[in-house]
């Protein structure tokens, strides 16, 4: 059962850890136990929204996960159940529908892909060194490893491309008239583009939570209604004798937030801290939906909150518990640096603990 379709279970699932909205199956971005991680952005293109319910991009994600151990075999399962249950339904917690097709950064140890969809349409291209980021709106132009048998063909039917010169995903599906926040986007597209070559050969964990942190560009949203929900970092070594390491905030605003190390091991801890509470009468499962609102916090998001509500009232205070938190983070780098480097061995049990022992800690400097 997804958030709005159910679909053939799979004879084998993965492991997965998950950042997603509290009122929905999917994830906006996950990893599983074999190093591959996959996140998605909306996006607007010359396809219709189906205002039908049917898989959104976040269930796509979670599934990609649950049933690839590649980032390629998670581009496979995303491709063939999106042109099988097509994608749409609301992507947010309102009786005002809000739609949109996606676009999916997927990575393992040894490469990566960036796929884009409109309505069943897709394009992938494989991503084999160096950087490459999505924000917001088609990015792949003609450079296509793999796409929709009918890709072409819908083009040309649409009256989008004559079947003559350069075939440009990007430029042939995107919107003549773009909506206002895609505009935005193109601005922090170029702006997370630049700041991933300025540190091209030498990006490390650290280089991506700072860009993330980056609210000049837009790229940390804190305005306007909107706030970045939460934030994942991933290293995957190429050699698999080395385990991946997933740093995940698990808070909103990564400015202000902690990135915490998960590892996947045998016998994990739960963290009831970072799991939202369930409903018996979910307003998100009962039709129609959105009716009413239910307050979906979890415990460290709600002791986040109420620390920073104290940032902004007591200066002082609040640049103390920012250097704390900051402080909490650099062990955590740290740790995580000498496990990858071999200069510390931890031992399974306090790996399963990890992400529970860090939650706590953090939880201890809120209260």
């Amino acid at each position: 059962q997804c958030t709005y379709l159910e679909i053939e279970q799979a004879e084998h699932t993965h492991a997965v850890v998950l950042s997603r909205p509290a009122w929905l199956w999917g994830a906006e971005m996950g990893a599983n136990e074999h190093g591959v991680c996959v996140g998605n952005e909306g996006v607007w293109t010359r396809e219709p929204l189906g205002e039908d319910e049917a898989l959104l991009g976040m269930d796509l994600v979670r599934l990609g996960l649950e049933r690839g151990s590649s980032a390629q075999e998670a581009l496979e399962v995303i491709t063939e159940l999106l042109e099988r249950h097509g994608q749409g339904g609301s992507c947010k917690e309102e009786p005002v529908p809000f739609v949109y097709h996606n676009t999916f950064l997927l990575a393992d140890r040894t490469e990566a892909w960036v796929l884009e969809t409109a309505g069943r349409y897709w394009a992938a291209q494989r991503i084999p060194e160096g950087s490459r980021n999505i924000s917001n709106q088609l990015s792949i132009g003609s450079e296509i490893t793999a796409e929709h048998s009918g890709l072409r063909q819908r083009a040309r039917s649409q009256g989008w491309w004559s079947g003559d010169g350069e075939f440009s995903f990007s430029e042939i599906f995107s919107l003549e008239q773009q909506p206002p926040r895609m505009e935005a986007a193109k601005a922090r597209f170029r702006a997370g583009k630049e700041l991933l070559q300025q540190h091209a050969g030498r990006i490390t964990a650290e280089t991506f939570m700072s860009i993330l942190r980056d609210k000049s560009s837009g790229i940390c949203v804190d305005s306007e209604g909107f706030r970045t929900a939460g934030s994942m970092v991933s290293v995957l070594p190429r050699d698999p004798a080395l385990p991946c390491v997933h740093f995940f905030t698990a808070t909103p605003d990564p400015s202000r937030s902690v990135f915490k190390p998960f590892v996947f091991v045998a016998g994990i801890k739960p963290v009831p801290q970072v799991r939202s509470p369930t409903f018996l009468h979910d307003p998100a499962k009962q039709i129609p939906r959105f009716q009413s609102s239910v307050d979906r916090r979890h415990e460290l998001y709600r002791r986040h909150q109420a620390a920073l509500e104290l940032m902004e009232q007591d200066e002082e205070q609040g640049q103390k518990l920012l250097e704390t938190l900051q402080d909490l983070e650099q062990q955590g780098l740290e740790g995580m640096k000498a496990l990858l480097e071999g200069t510390v061995t931890l031992h399974p049990e306090e790996l399963a603990d990890l992400f529970f022992d860090c939650v706590e800690a953090e939880m201890k400097f809120y209260s």
